[in-house]
C-alpha cells in the first residue's frame, strides 16, 4: 500500500530526514522517500493509519496538508 504524505515547512535535507525517521518509526510502515522540494513524503507499508501518519510528521515538528492513498 502506498500513501502519499503532503507536507509544509521542510526547507533543507535535515528536514527530510527527520520526517523520514518520524514516518518510518510509525507501525506498519516498510519505507518512506521524503522530497523537500516537493513537499511530500511518499510511504509503503501495510495497515497504514493517516492519522498517526499526521501525528509523527506533526510530532517532528512540520505540518500536514494531506493524506491520500
Amino acid at each position: 500500500m502506498k500513501t502519499i504524505v503532503t507536507i509544509e515547512g521542510m526547507s533543507c535535507g535535515h528536514c527530510a530526514m527527520r520526517v523520514k525517521s518520524a514516518i518510518e518509526a510509525v507501525s506498519g510502515v516498510s519505507s518512506a522517500v521524503v522530497d523537500v522540494t516537493e513537499g511530500k513524503a511518499v510511504v509503503e507499508g501495510e495497515g497504514l493509519d493517516a492519522n498517526m501518519l499526521r501525528g509523527a510528521v506533526v510530532k517532528a515538528g512540520y505540518s500536514v496538508v494531506s493524506v491520500l492513498p
